[in-house]
């Protein structure tokens, strides 16, 4: 039989049991939660009116002062060529059909092709544009208008060679699945102001990405962290509609109801995904009104849908999905990706090339004027690249270029950004970088900065040790600053 001091040392131990304390000690683990979703300490977390600390999607303030306080990231998936678009290179045109020289080969591996392939020539004629004289395809004309607007950087290089692994390592910092998305990472650091849209919106033209949902995923940040991919046709969110028989005020007195049992759940275990489940269903019923609202560019004055070059405004397409970018920002969405999967150029390459700048050129250039226009580009980072380029040997008969992540291009601009700069350079045939290399960590580094994040702060602790979107690598690529 027990002893009375064993009893009543059981007793005790059930007196301060973790969930006592947390439940009467005024120490509610929902605003803990909270407190350290949002990034700060329960200590320093600002209670509003009722004095319930800020929700985790809640505005915070950066690091440093940023430059910029939103991004739209435009990224063309299935790496387009440098090449034939941004890159000009008078000596590969003049090489043509010939073997590449045996020392730019050496040490190298290709993915798909023969490396002593012959050097293909580019098939475009490059001019100069705006009074920065920056060098662009003819494929261009719109980007070309707006030379003196961007950045444009030659001299990207990453480590992976094939599409999926590229494609997340370029959106999350890592080859690896289930790591955070940079959007994640952005509403992780800085909250969001759209009260009645997410925080981050992903929206896609053509065929998706390779790297699928992992490119916007919140990898080990709480769900809420991610992006919310907004369908092209019908409802913008599956089964955002309620059913018959559902009125509004019904549907709020349920939600009502399951707030409350989350808030219970959430007391007694703590848990951060069921902070997520309590955003998702309240961001969900305002989902309802706020969506298809977006979604209608009825409203949209005819020569603004002629900017972007859209006929038909309920037509998906990437132009639509442009200017609803243009609209998700006037609305305080903090981070727009749109997502055009049609650039892998293997063969056919002349067709598809002319193809994909037909349909990206004029509304990627039209954003950005539009942003400048309504003041919004001087706060905004604007991005425009893929995963990788393409090699300047040939692949597919005459006409097709292999994956090549040695070098390739993108342009920035908008907040911080360095307009009507040219940063870094390759060698005569496009094939290594010779000045100024900036790799994928090099590059998110520097956009955080400009957010006013310091990518060496920016971390969470997982699984025993402290990441971040630049893992252990980058540095801040001070010459494309303004």
């Amino acid at each position: 039989m027990r002893s009375l001091a064993a009893l009543l040392h059981a007793a005790r131990a059930r007196l301060l049991a973790r969930r006592w304390f947390f439940r009467d000690c005024g120490l509610p683990l929902a605003g803990m939660a909270a407190a350290v979703l949002s990034g700060r300490t329960p200590a320093a977390a600002e209670g509003d009116a009722t004095g319930r600390p800020p929700g985790p999607l809640a505005p915070r303030a950066p690091h440093f002062p940023p430059r910029a306080r939103r991004v739209i990231s435009m990224f063309q998936a299935g790496a387009p060529s440098h090449l034939e678009l941004f890159d000009p290179k008078p000596e590969l045109v003049k090489r043509g059909g010939t073997l590449p020289p045996a020392d730019l080969l050496e040490g190298y591996r290709a993915a798909f092709i023969n490396p002593q392939s012959t050097l293909l020539a580019p098939k475009f004629a490059f001019a100069r544009h705006g009074a920065c004289g920056m060098e662009m395809s003819e494929l261009l004309p719109w980007t070309g208008a707006i030379a003196d607007r961007i950045c444009l950087v030659r001299s990207m290089r990453t480590d992976a060679v094939n599409h999926a692994p590229a494609q997340i390592l370029m959106n999350t910092g890592s080859q690896q699945f289930g790591r955070p998305s940079f959007g994640a990472w952005t509403l992780y650091g800085l909250g969001s102001e759209a009260e009645d849209l997410p925080g981050y919106v992903v929206l896609t033209s053509a065929t998706g990405t390779s790297g699928g949902a992992s490119n916007y995923g919140s990898g080990f940040l709480p769900t809420l962290y991610g992006g919310i991919p907004l369908r092209n046709t019908g409802d913008p969110v599956l089964f955002l509609a309620n059913p018959r028989g559902i009125d509004r005020e019904g549907q709020r007195a349920a939600l009502d109801a399951i707030h409350r049992l989350n808030d219970l759940a959430l007391d007694a275990v703590g848990d951060p995904e069921i902070a997520s489940r309590i955003q998702a269903y309240e961001m969900s019923f305002r989902l309802q009104t706020s969506a298809p609202e977006l979604m209608d560019l009825s409203s949209e004055p005819r020569h603004v849908l002629d900017r972007y070059g859209i006929a038909d405004p309920a037509q998906p397409g990437y132009a639509r999905n442009c200017l609803l970018a243009r609209r998700l920002l006037e609305r305080g969405v903090r981070f727009v990706q749109l997502f055009h999967e049609a650039w892998d150029t293997h063969g056919d390459l002349v067709a598809r090339m002319r193809k994909n700048a037909a349909d990206t050129d004029r509304a990627s250039a039209a954003l950005v004027a539009d942003l400048a226009e309504r003041g919004l580009l001087d706060d905004t980072l604007v991005t425009w690249g893929g995963e990788f380029g393409r090699t300047p040997m040939n692949q597919g008969g005459s006409d097709g270029r292999d994956h090549h992540n040695r070098a390739f291009s993108m342009w920035l601009a908008g907040g911080g950004v360095r307009a009507g700069h040219v940063h870094g350079a390759t060698d005569d045939f496009g094939f290594n970088v010779v000045s100024d290399a900036v790799h994928v960590h090099d590059l998110n580094a520097t956009l955080l900065h400009l957010l006013g994040l310091d990518h060496l702060r920016l971390t969470v602790r997982h699984q025993g040790r402290d990441y971040r979107l630049t893992d252990v690598h980058g540095d801040i690529v001070k010459e494309i600053l303004a």
